[in-house]
């Protein structure tokens, strides 16, 4: 779907901000870029629109470069997020939506219905809010707007660089599973970057670790957990000493109730976290068994979550 060759950007001051980056990001992937200031996530994402030109190297995306594209198909195609919100002010909400829709000249009717279908997609009420400013919403909601605005004349491409990072963690965490929920329904190719671990655990299908404007490590999060490539991103992971993998974790704290349909497998609360996380590579959700019952679950999103929470806690939830 999109596919790096030996792409760098440096700029005049000699500063490299990329350096002869190979990568593919497969369609449909949540692809999440992470890693600490300056090293070349923010430069990698933008040059897939062509807000930064490639100083060598080539993007393709469906096999065709970026540079072949009309920049206004490629952009009108791709949708974007930013931090910054950046909702037009003086516009109503369902104006908002219909940006780009109007220019690829939508007509009227099945530019309202987008809105709405997008709107119902992430719990705002369409007769609520279509007419409201951008004012009478709350942060988080006007984020929403910013998210559900991006894919709203359906592009086959989102681009989201560390969208929810100025809202408080109550808001962060209820649009990042709202992101989930609209990436399982919409199925779009999503990169997306971040400084935080615990979001790119929780989001990404897969993860690329970002040094220096070169890549450290391209994995899946169970990959990077079990198996950081090197000190750098066993570091910046928080994987040492934080998370040995023979420690007995207390999985009764962090289980929920079986709602539902008994999961196949089954492990004992007395698991090790290398126990644990052996099974959820292959399993959804496993049953936890104690004294010879099953008194919960645990899946791939609430072991991400606690160990994205162990990781900001300094290592303490399993001492």
């Amino acid at each position: 779907m999109i596919k790096f060759e030996n792409v760098s950007k440096s700029y005049k001051d000699g500063t490299l901000a990329v350096d002869s980056l190979n990568l593919e990001i497969q369609k449909g992937e949540f692809f999440v870029i992470i890693g600490p200031s300056g090293c070349g996530k923010t430069t990698t994402l933008k040059m897939i629109n062509r807000l930064i030109p490639l100083s060598d190297g080539t993007i393709l995306i469906n096999d065709k470069k970026i540079s072949e594209y009309d920049i206004n198909e490629l952009r009108w195609n791709i949708g974007y997020v930013l931090q910054q919100i950046a909702l037009f002010p003086h516009m109503t909400i369902e104006e908002n939506i219909s940006v780009v829709p109007e220019l690829k000249k939508w007509n009227r009717e099945k530019t309202q219905q987008r809105a709405k279908e997008l709107l119902d997609m992430v719990g705002l009420e369409p007769d609520t809010y279509l007419n409201r400013t951008p004012s009478e919403l709350s942060g988080g909601q006007q984020q929403r707007i910013g998210v559900i605005r991006a894919l709203a004349a359906d592009p086959d491409i989102v681009l989201m660089d560390e969208p929810f990072s100025a809202l408080d963690p109550i808001s962060r965490e209820k649009l990042q599973d709202d992101l989930l929920r609209l990436q399982k329904n919409l199925k779009k190719t999503i990169v997306f970057v971040t400084h935080d671990i615990q979001e790119a655990l929780k989001l990404a299908d897969r993860i690329c670790v970002m040094k220096d404007g070169e890549i450290e490590q391209l994995a899946t999060p169970n990959e990077i957990i079990k198996n950081p490539k090197n000190n750098f991103v066993r570091g910046f992971i928080g994987s040492n000493n934080k998370h040995g993998l023979n420690e007995t974790l207390y999985l009764e704290k962090i289980i929920q109730p079986l709602k539902s349909q008994m999961p196949t497998c089954t492990i004992s609360a007395s698991s090790t976290l290398d126990q644990v996380l052996e099974k959820l590579i292959d399993q959804e959700q496993v049953a936890i068994e104690k004294d010879g019952k099953v008194i919960g679950i645990i899946n791939r999103q609430i072991m991400i979550r606690y160990l994205a929470n162990d990781l900001l806690e300094g290592g303490s939830a399993h001492e």
